[in-house]
């Protein structure tokens, strides 16, 4: 069947044939078929929708266009994590080293920021040297040296989703959950995992804020997951404010080693357990849940995993001394200035969107994919939803290189923090589990 045939079939509501998709994603990643029917193609399925099996076919075909890793020699199982994004979630710098501390094996493979939300390779690289660009083949020694890898998806990985996730960025066709969870999982699935933890945000500061969305995007990765042979579990996590205070490349580096060293936000290294608890289940490490979480406890809590953290940042190029004193190793922005509460009340919410397009203004993130990154700007925020502040208490505090960003960012805040009378309704951080057997409402011990 010709693509033209397959785009109008599916314009008009029918489905993919299964054994179109191969051909379809490798004549799109050689060129042969050209951007503008891939496009149309794109939109009929924004429109239309993908069944579970054509989910299942596009995510093999992006898949299978391009290298994967091969991992089975490795003594240990293979289990990574995945996030959705959002404002200061630095939660991989901290999951990596610990979930490697405990025996199993992290290939753990990131994105760089757009938009309002943060990269984790951006915040690896704010650390002096680190090199993210590392080869499969680095990252497959580095795995059985020291059970982690940190790195960006290289062009030889599922290379057709790389030119359909451009396509879609510049042709609206992004929000669709089918291609959302074909692409996530398309580069996923290429490192050879025994198990896969997906941490979905909803709120005002994910990707997709509403929670049946962030639900049905959750449900859809981990069908795909299990449908391939990898155990998948996802938790839907809270972005209605920022993850701890840090929001900015150096400042995140900074508290995550706060966390590692038992101490930091309370919400980051809850987030950090929970994650770190489920990948030790998948990746055979301990029985159950309960002896998981102790075991990742006690890793955070004696020192390995920061350790550890030190010996990956020293293998992958990195100054380790950033395990000890960060702010030894990186830079620190110039300027330093606080945002001070009008009025005495309680904080109504912290608005991350503001707070990401402040960074972007500071220059600590991207309106577009070549724009380079200031890594010791970024900003703290000192107060959460519902608590109670007086006058001139301290909301934020702004780190900046310049006083004209300066201004550009205070300019964006202005009312990003509203303080009002009654405490807003608490959300619970961590708010659903789901796996192949179905979701899970989970009651939650912290609110955000």
């Amino acid at each position: 069947m010709r693509f033209l045939e397959l785009i109008a079939r599916k314009r008009d509501g029918g489905r993919i044939p299964d054994e179109a998709w191969r051909p379809m994603m490798r004549a799109y990643a050689t060129g042969e078929i050209p951007d503008y029917q891939m496009a149309a193609m794109a939109m009929a399925i924004v429109l239309r929708g993908l069944d579970p099996a054509e989910i299942e076919g596009l995510t093999t075909a992006m898949l299978e266009s391009g290298a994967r890793f091969s991992l089975g020699h490795l003594p240990t199982a293979r289990v990574d994590k995945h996030s959705t994004g959002g404002l200061g979630d630095k939660v991989s710098l901290i999951l990596a080293p610990l979930v490697a501390a405990c025996g199993v094996a992290v290939p753990m493979m990131s994105g760089r920021s757009l938009g309002h939300t943060g990269g984790t390779l951006d915040k690896l690289e704010a650390i002096p040297g680190f090199r993210t660009g590392i080869s499969i083949q680095e990252a497959e020694a580095l795995l059985a040296r020291h059970h982690c890898a940190m790195l960006g998806q290289t062009a030889e990985i599922a290379p057709a989703d790389r030119k359909l996730y451009a396509l879609r960025g510049a042709t609206a066709t992004v929000e669709s959950i089918p291609l959302i969870a074909a692409s996530i999982m398309s580069k996923k699935l290429a490192e050879d995992l025994n198990g896969l933890v997906l941490d979905v945000k909803t709120g005002a500061g994910a990707f997709l804020p509403a929670q049946a969305d962030a639900l049905a995007l959750a449900r859809t990765m981990v069908d795909i997951g299990e449908r391939r042979g990898c155990r998948t579990v996802a938790f839907l996590t809270d972005m209605d404010a920022p993850l701890g205070e840090a929001c900015g490349n150096a400042l995140e580096v900074a508290e995550s080693v706060a966390v590692l060293r038992g101490g930091g936000p309370a919400e980051v290294r809850e987030v950090t357990l929970v994650l770190a608890t489920e990948m030790l289940v998948l990746g055979g490490a301990a029985p159950d849940r309960v002896a998981a979480r102790t075991m990742a406890t006690e890793a955070l809590d004696d020192g390995r995993a920061l350790a550890r953290f030190g010996e990956i940042v020293d293998a992958q190029g990195g100054d380790p001394r950033v395990a000890e004193d960060p702010w030894g190793v990186m830079a620190r922005a110039p300027i330093s200035h606080a945002i001070a509460a009008p009025t005495a009340g309680v904080v109504q919410r912290v608005e991350p969107r503001a707070i990401g397009a402040a960074i972007i203004a500071l220059g600590g993130g991207r309106s577009h994919t070549d724009d380079v990154i200031d890594p010791a700007v970024g900003l703290m925020v000192r107060v959460r939803p519902g608590q109670r502040v007086g006058a001139g208490d301290p909301l934020l505090v702004v780190h900046a290189s310049d006083d004209r960003r300066l201004a550009a960012a205070l300019e964006i805040l202005h009312g990003a923090v509203p303080i009002g009378v009654s405490a807003p309704a608490p959300r619970p951080l961590i708010s659903h589990r789901v796996t192949a057997g179905g979701v899970e409402e989970l009651p939650g011990a912290l609110s955000h």
